[in-house]
């Protein structure tokens, strides 16, 4: 018996010696062959179906592989197989994608005004790339986080190229702009009226199917890009650097709309002479869509170019475990109510994360925030070039330039430095909660700043000039004009001698026109009686000249100060919003929480939004641009009251929502954390 108890223990010790031994082999770094010539390996690292009932991805190492394509594995390319070279492969897949939001923003304008589509098709046309990223995000969150999510922003970013090339084909193959001269409208005795007849569109129906065919594979192409690459980097990443690495993706949304929209505005100023010496109608179609298509072409190429990098990454980088055990060692910021507990894969269990998810305080708060977030920046969008054209009586097209200029910008720099903040401030989750708190608060007041500048307005004929007592406030018609047939279906202000602004040098009466040096003249105004004259070189009369009148404000440089120093702290959130909901449950469900805030995002932006702004517009407009057929079409001027009070109360309820949900947030984030959870789980 002793003897065989001694057998035994020295078993014992040898089988202790050969797990030890084995263990140091795994540890030992491997040589990368040329070639993974096992097609077992090979399959399942291309497919990436892990066993996940043999061991634990917390805590196994399987998944940290090399880089390549599927059995091609090169070991100079290894260097790259690290989180930096994912975030800059990152960071112009979404550089593409926002570039396309910009094209297609600037392309719907265009749509409009050619195809004339209903308010239903112009709807679908602007928001079905929301809609369909709301019904899919949920599914992309669950099914991406549990694969190889390296692979699902691959296929985002090969989405987006082909995305790009199904909006370039309406331009490649039908003819949707049109080349037409406008003639300025003076003032003609006897002109007649256009009839009303319906305008008969060949290829309407295709383009526009086409155009909302595009909008759903960008939608669905973006969900990866901006769920599964902000997860995929925080699991890489230390927890006090991941809000500078989230920013910095980010910063990309920003970059690409703005390259996106200056691409749209050089295509919108393109010139008409080039144009006019082509031989045959087809061949100045061509050259007039060729700029829009050569656009969508050269996104769709630069996307598919960052495709294939993106396919080579591992389903965890090497070094992943090391960081998953660093976090596990870091103090619980989730709750508590969520630990141990894992998704299945049915959908009963997606539906009861998704119920935990919106019972979380802490991730119901931020969704709240980050639909204010967008809905700050929308109406910024909306109602600042119709406050700039009312207030400061700036020209649409004017106002609309400046409104990119200061928001993009504005945007872009809050984002990141919300996540720079973060990052050098080493904030937990409470902390982050009070720092969003403070800029909500501190955004409401910079933007009421704004509303104290103020300029002196100009008289404008029939809005808040009645034609010296000629005419009526609210009707461009006056006894002096009314011969004249003048229409509204294009804003061409012009400024008179008498320092009264006019709609266009029809309804100041004018006959004549002549361009001398940079600015147009106009002579013989029947309207404008009073007034410094001034003779051209020929000792003509100028009664006069194109544009707005100048009103001297010194105070507008003021103005934009405030307005971009508010944008900038009301973006603040952005980036800290994604942290806590990151770190507001366990590692397994960050991809769901994600999910869950792009899903409430999505649908705000694809369903209440444009019904929403569109009601608005309605109410704040004083005069539209009504057709021939009695059609509203465009409203150029705006009611000052209505504008501004509509204005003010979204833009300071979103931010005052914003901080009420993140203080609710710190009043319930120790309950949630260091709470009683498992009480909570009993009853």
């Amino acid at each position: 018996m002793a003897q065989d108890k001694k057998k035994q223990k020295d078993a014992v010790k040898q089988a202790q010696v050969v797990d030890v031994d084995e263990h140091q082999k795994t540890k030992e770094p491997r040589k990368i062959e040329t070639y993974l010539v096992t097609l077992p390996t090979a399959v399942k690292k291309f497919t990436d179906t892990p066993d996940m009932k043999k061991s634990d991805r917390k805590y196994n190492d399987f998944l940290e592989g090399p880089y390549g394509l599927g059995p091609l594995v090169f070991p100079c390319l290894q260097r790259f197989n690290n989180v930096n070279s994912f975030l800059t492969l990152s960071f112009l897949a979404v550089m593409a994608h926002s570039m396309i939001f910009a094209l297609v923003d600037q392309s719907l304008k265009l749509y409009v005004s050619q195809l004339s589509p209903s308010q239903t098709e112009e709807y679908l046309m602007d928001s079905s790339d929301y809609f369909v990223a709301f019904l899919f995000s949920m599914f992309v969150a669950h099914f991406g986080g549990r694969g190889n999510r390296a692979n699902w922003v691959a296929a985002g970013c090969f989405l987006t190229g082909i995305a790009a090339i199904v909006f370039a084909v309406p331009f490649l193959n039908f003819e949707i702009m049109k080349l037409n001269v406008v003639k300025e409208e003076l003032c003609e005795e006897g002109k007649i009226p256009k009839a009303c007849e319906p305008t008969v569109m060949p290829h309407k129906s295709i383009c526009i199917f086409i155009f909302i065919f595009g909008q759903c594979i960008h939608g669905i192409a973006g969900l990866p890009l901006y769920i599964l690459a902000t997860s995929f980097i925080f699991d890489h990443v230390p927890t006090n650097s991941s809000g500078l690495y989230i920013a910095l993706v980010d910063a990309a949304l920003g970059v690409g709309y703005c390259l996106g929209f200056i691409g749209g505005m050089l295509n919108f100023k393109m010139s008409v002479q080039e144009a006019m010496q082509a031989v045959g109608h087809r061949q100045r179609i061509r050259i007039l869509q060729r700029g829009w298509w050569r656009n969508f072409i050269i996104v769709a190429v630069f996307a598919f170019c960052t495709t294939l990098p993106l396919l080579g990454f591992p389903p965890s980088l090497p070094g992943a475990r090391q960081i998953r055990l660093a976090k596990s060692q870091e103090s619980p910021t989730f709750d508590r109510r969520l630990k141990n507990k894992e998704i299945k894969n049915n959908l009963k269990s997606v539906l009861h994360a998704t119920w935990c998810l919106i019972r979380n305080p802490l991730v119901l708060s931020q969704v709240v925030c980050k639909f204010t977030e967008f809905a700050t920046f929308k109406s910024s969008a909306v109602f600042l070039p119709q406050y700039l054209q009312t207030r400061f009586l700036i020209r649409p097209s004017s106002a609309s330039m400046l409104t990119g200029v200061f928001i993009l910008p504005g945007n872009i720099f809050g984002h990141f430095l919300g996540g720079f903040i973060v990052h050098r401030m080493q904030m937990n989750n409470k902390n982050k909660l009070k720092f969003l708190v403070v800029v909500s608060f501190v955004s409401i007041v910079l933007f009421l700043l704004t509303f104290f500048v103020e300029c002196e307005i100009s008289k404008f004929a029939g809005i808040n000039d009645d034609y010296d007592r000629l005419g009526i406030i609210g009707n461009l018609t006056a006894p002096c004009n009314a011969p004249c047939g003048c229409t509204t279906s294009e804003y061409n202000p012009v400024c008179g001698r008498d320092e009264t602004q006019y709609f266009s040098p029809c309804f100041a009466g004018c006959r004549a026109t002549k361009k001398l040096r940079k600015e147009k003249t106009y002579y013989n105004c029947s309207c404008i009686k009073e007034g410094l004259t001034t003779a051209d070189n020929e000792g003509q009369y100028i009664d006069a000249v194109s544009g707005t009148c100048n009103t001297r404000c010194l105070t507008l440089p003021l103005f934009f100060a405030f307005y971009f120093t508010a944008t900038i702290f009301s973006s603040f959130c952005s980036i800290p919003s994604t942290l806590i909901v990151i770190q507001s449950v366990p590692t397994s469900w960050n991809s769901m929480s994600l999910g869950l805030m792009s899903t409430v995002w999505r649908f705000t932006g694809s369903v209440p939004a444009p019904i929403f702004f569109a009601a608005t517009s309605d109410f704040t407009c004083q005069f539209w641009d009504i057709n021939e057929c009695g059609e509203k079409v465009h409203c150029w001027i705006y009611n000052t009251e209505n504008l501004v009070y509509t204005f003010k109360t979204i833009w300071i309820n979103m931010q005052i929502l914003s901080g009420l949900s993140c203080l609710y947030g710190v009043y319930r984030h120790d309950y949630v954390v260091k709470g009683n959870g498992e009480k909570a789980e009993e009853k």
